[in-house]
């Protein structure tokens, strides 16, 4: 049996062995309803072994004293995940070109892939480019690229005479997303912002032009314009697409049952419940109405129940600002995101 032959056999007993973990000995198994396990094989890397690993989620670079953050790892209630292969990523992918679209939760889950599949090949030469808000991480021994492009709202903010105006009814920067092998998107955090953090100056929907409005409303809206603009120019055949589920900050412990009103700083163990107390995320409740109307093919990467959980899993002190600052919006690496990237390897893997 020749090196091909032999490799083409490994990959298939991988995806036979990922189907029979992923889909269990019943029915099929919902990946994202379980739990939290303590696993000493884990983290999946070291911070100390991806070089490109930006300041703001090296934790531990950062001093951060706990370790036991990165020893958890996810275990559906029905089945089992697959540990993450990233040659067989490598393999399966070769001459493919994978893009995150998003805001900085994205650039933490494109962070953790490109960490992930360092480690896995460390010998490979790989390339890291930026031009504008497009950062193109390629390995050209495999053909893979891993792309990410920030674009917070996905829809367009313009320069008018007037200043800034967010366009809920404008994707321009969508002729980038075209003939991209994989799609995966997120937005909902920068909805939020208000005062000298607003990028955006005005707000327009359709003709009319206004200082604000109800930032639940505009997210809507421009998600819809997303919809349409995926309904309008995506082939499935060729592009698989993907939506990010919210990515939750824990800014108040009542939300997981602690009334002192804390915040994530200090916090050393995931939510020992599978259920999180303060419930569903509002916008995700409008990211599902959303998606149901999307008449092509998208898959939620539901990743919001899980990530509640894990109260422990922010930079907190130890992040962007240092000892000033207190981030519990995004994720230390290795973390919580690695686990957003098992699932989506499984999910690919298995279409």
């Amino acid at each position: 049996m020749g090196s091909f032959d032999f490799a083409a056999l490994l990959s298939f007993l991988f995806v036979i062995e990922l189907w029979l973990q992923v889909h269990g000995t019943g029915s099929k198994c919902d990946t994202y309803k379980g739990r939290w396990v303590y696993d000493a094989a884990y983290p999946l890397y070291n911070s100390t072994s991806c070089p490109f690993l930006q300041n703001e989620f090296n934790c531990q670079s950062n001093g951060r004293p706990d370790h036991l953050y990165q020893n958890y790892r996810w275990q559906p209630t029905s089945c089992n995940l697959p540990r993450f292969s990233g040659r067989e990523f490598l393999r399966r992918f070769k001459g493919k070109r994978l893009m995150f679209v998003g805001d900085s939760l994205s650039l933490n889950q494109w962070q953790s892939l490109t960490c992930l599949l360092h480690t896995a090949v460390p010998r490979a030469k790989y390339t890291l480019q930026r031009i504008e808000g497009l950062s193109t991480f390629s390995f050209p021994a495999y053909g893979v690229s891993i792309m990410l492009l920030r674009n917070a709202f996905l829809v367009d903010i313009v320069n008018e005479k007037q200043g800034r105006v967010l366009q809920l009814n404008s994707i321009g920067s969508g002729r980038l997303w075209k003939g991209v092998d994989v799609l995966i998107f997120d937005t909902w955090h920068w909805w939020l912002l208000t005062g000298r953090k607003q990028p955006w100056d005005y707000i327009q929907d359709g003709n009319i032009i206004s200082k604000d409005m109800n930032r639940t409303a505009a997210y809507e809206k421009a998600l819809r314009t997303w919809a349409r603009w995926v309904n309008l120019n995506v082939d499935p055949g060729k592009t698989k697409v993907f939506f990010q589920g919210i990515s939750p900050d824990h800014m108040d412990s009542r939300d997981w049952r602690d009334p002192t009103g804390k915040t994530c700083r200090g916090e050393t163990q995931p939510t020992s419940s599978t259920d999180y107390p303060g419930g569903s995320h509002p916008a995700q409740v409008v990211l599902n109405e959303v998606l149901r109307s999307v008449s092509k093919r998208v898959e939620l990467l539901d990743i919001t129940g899980l990530s509640q959980l894990r109260k422990d899993g922010h930079p907190s002190a130890f992040g962007y600002g240092g000892r000033r600052g207190n981030d519990c919006t995004h994720w230390c690496l290795p973390g919580v995101p690695d686990t957003w990237n098992q699932l989506l390897f499984a999910s690919l893997i298995r279409s």
